[in-house]
């Protein structure tokens, strides 16, 4: 029977770096929940408006900038001592669902709950966003070259089976549990989760420091990418639109089925397990194709699946149209749409800068697209809130015209994108970001990346220790 996990007899190279691997499962059981569905269903239930679960939702987004900033402390710190602070400090942050879960199921909520939840996510994420400023370079770092598609295919799998089985756990729980009770067992899920993704961090190698470029140079150069006459310059903006439309939606579109349609947890989970199921399928059927096709047909083809996503709740919305049934195919098909367009992106970014220039020009995409994008579920957040503004609730013909708009700009973009240049069989270094073509809506958080990576095999590099 083949191993989760690499092992010393089966895949001796792979097996050094087995810890990464580890960290990869038992950091999708912290995310999952601290900034996922479960995370939205429990502002929901502590009695939070719109607004406030849109903010809670898009700090992960917002935050991305400071992953820029906190570059400049590998130089001095390292990869391994920046990414063990970072995560190690944003654990302690999932204590605090589990104290208001305890408080909330003994003495019911209380409003300045759904403030401290807010709060403990934008800490959560604030330190997620420094560690992260190390996490894929330190991987590159330590990685030969003849492996590292291997681990990060490793990565992507092993994430996606505790991903899928964490959307089904937390379904469980809904279903055999009551709701403060479920949330309670699962952010100890995530909370355990996130300690084990950090001793299995600790076990890895370190890699020489880097270099950084310079906060100067950022600042200079950076308005040069964004604005001057360039193809990188045009995706950029397309693809900042395409997140300010469609980021809103796996937020909002499970606060609607619990506040307005009153569907169970429980059920809402599954519905994300439909929307994981779908990530799956396209990145499995895409990556082997998109060499060949090139990029533009599937930004296209994801542009037509969030426009009959969007379609289909406006129907929805109005009356019904398709029930559950509805919904599952709804999820299944945003899904689709997510990864095909994480996957495009990620091979037609490296077609559009120069190789001298990738490092900031990608960092730059990543923060900015992940930056606007996020902001756009805080101001749907302040339209989307009933009148009384105060408690739970959704102005459903608000989130029709919601719908609508999404619906009008991927037409829009699907004619740009259509007009487009491509080159196809341009051959360029893929961008390899492990497991976050399984987290297509936040795939743009981890392209930020301003130091200069020396792996091993590169003069000046020290070969990873075994790290037993």
């Amino acid at each position: 029977m083949t191993s989760l996990f690499p092992s010393a007899k089966h895949d001796p190279e792979l097996a050094p770096f087995r810890p990464g691997l580890v960290f990869a499962f038992f950091n999708a059981l912290a995310w999952q929940i601290g900034i996922g569905t479960p995370m939205v269903l429990f502002a929901e239930e502590l009695g939070a408006t719109p607004f406030q679960v849109g903010l809670a939702y898009s700090f992960v987004f917002v935050l991305t900038p400071v992953q820029i900033v906190a570059t400049a402390l590998l130089p001095r710190y390292g990869f391994k001592a920046v990414m063990l602070g970072g995560w190690r400090t944003r654990s302690f942050f999932l204590g605090v669902p589990v104290v208001l879960a305890l408080l909330a199921l003994r003495d019911g909520s209380r409003a300045w709950m759904i403030d401290a939840l807010v709060w403990s996510v934008f800490f959560f994420c604030l330190f997620r966003s420094i560690g992260a400023a190390s996490g894929t370079s330190w991987f590159y770092a330590i990685l030969p070259e003849k492996v590292r598609g291997r681990y990060f295919a490793s990565d992507q799998f092993v994430s996606a089976v505790a991903g899928v089985g964490t959307l089904l756990a937390s379904a469980a729980l809904f279903a055999l549990l009551p709701v403060f009770a479920a949330l309670l067992v699962q952010y100890f899920i995530a909370l355990a989760g996130s300690t084990v993704s950090y001793f299995s961090l600790k076990r890895l190698p370190d890699a020489e420091r880097p270099r950084s470029i310079s906060v100067r140079t950022v600042l200079r150069d950076t308005p040069r990418h964004l604005f001057a006459p360039t193809p990188f310059r045009r995706y950029v903006w397309l693809a900042v639109a395409c997140a300010v439309l469609v980021t809103p939606i796996p937020p909002f579109t499970a606060y609607y089925l619990k506040v307005a349609a009153q569907l169970s947890t429980g059920q809402i989970m599954l519905f994300e397990v439909l929307r994981y199921a779908g990530v799956m399928v396209a990145a499995w059927a895409i990556r082997r194709r998109i060499d060949v096709t090139g990029a533009r047909p599937y930004f296209l083809l994801a542009l037509g699946l969030y426009a009959i996503v969007c379609v289909y709740w406006w129907f929805y919305l109005r009356n019904g149209a398709g029930g559950i049934a509805g919904i599952f195919a709804a999820y299944f098909i945003l899904g689709l749409g997510a990864a095909t367009w994480a996957i495009a992106n990620l091979n037609y970014l490296p077609k559009v800068v120069s190789s001298e220039e990738r490092t900031l020009a990608v960092s730059v995409h990543g923060a900015v697209t992940a930056c606007l994008g996020g902001l756009s579920p805080v101001l749907w957040g302040l339209f989307l809130k009933t009148e009384a503004g105060v408690s739970r609730g959704i102005d459903v013909q608000v989130f029709q015209w919601f719908f609508v708009s999404v619906v009008v700009g991927a037409i829009l973009l699907f004619s740009l994108f259509g007009r487009m240049a491509e080159e196809k069989g341009q051959s360029v270094e893929p961008i390899l970001i492990g497991n976050a073509i399984l987290r297509p809506f936040r795939a743009m958080t981890y392209l930020v990346n301003l130091v200069e990576v020396r792996g091993p095999g590169r003069a000046g590099a020290k070969e990873p220790a075994d790290p037993r």
